[in-house]
């Protein structure tokens, strides 16, 4: 049975109008892929806050609270300058656990990462290229490869928000597998009190209030998809201009 079969989402749930959190502009989780940012989406569902695991339109950008995952680990920048007020989240974890785990997401992903030939989608496909050399070097998967991809996005994530007064405030680092990590993490994101988010729970997941729920874990790498929850923004929501991307360029 895999991780994911063993869940018990919620289905077709609504989002809560009376949430204990203060509204803010948005916020956008920066870690690289293989560092909880599933967990972290499931849990912020589960809070009320409306999330998108990826996203590849304006209009999900739009419709969403919180963007996750890519294109946000390789665009932060370029978010930070669209959404002044916005709040950033990276994701810490210890490399010996994310080297094979980033390595194994890898060789399910590569083909499908192709420029030319590959189905993902193309901000995809830009994105994981920008930040792990796909397409560019001859092997992606190389281990000290990896560790160095690692090192330089979180050194580059680092100079950025803490370097900048501006950004400082609108910025945290969180390793999901410490104790109260997602407490803290609710604190940042102005919830009313304390009292208030401590008395949220995962019930129906039997994780214990205030930790991360570990998901997709192992060799699992579809649980957002098999999450069903009310609160869930698509990747590739259409609005008034369809499906079109915001016009930047990386740099």
């Amino acid at each position: 049975m895999t991780e994911t079969s063993k869940l018990k989402p919620t289905t077709n749930t609504a989002a809560n109008p009376t949430s204990n959190y203060r509204k803010m502009t948005k916020a956008f989780i920066i870690g690289l892929p293989r560092s909880g940012t599933t967990s972290v989406s499931v849990a912020l569902l589960e809070h009320g806050f409306k999330v998108a695991h990826q996203g590849f339109t304006k209009q999900t950008f739009e419709l969403a609270d919180i963007v996750s995952d890519a294109p946000c680990f390789s665009d932060y920048k370029q978010l930070a300058r669209l959404y002044p007020q916005a709040k950033f989240i990276y994701l810490d974890r210890e490399l010996e656990a994310w080297v094979p785990s980033m390595q194994m997401l890898l060789s399910r992903m590569l083909p499908h990462l192709d420029r030319k030939t590959g189905r993902f989608h193309p901000i995809l496909k830009r994105s994981f290229s920008h930040s792990f050399g796909v397409g560019e070097v001859s092997d992606p998967m190389d281990g000290q490869h990896l560790v160095e991809c690692y090192q330089r996005h979180k050194k580059a994530v680092f100079e950025f928000f803490c370097s900048v007064e501006q950004h400082q405030d609108n910025f945290m680092s969180i390793n999901i597998s410490e104790e109260g990590s997602l407490s803290k993490l609710l604190n940042f994101l102005s919830f009313e009190s304390e009292q208030n988010a401590s008395e949220m729970n995962f019930p129906h997941l039997n994780f214990p209030h205030l930790n991360f729920p570990h998901l997709n874990k192992g060799r699992n790498v579809a649980s957002w998809d098999e999450y069903k929850h009310g609160n869930k923004i698509s990747s590739n929501a259409a609005g008034p201009e369809n499906r079109k991307f915001f016009d930047y360029k990386l740099i």
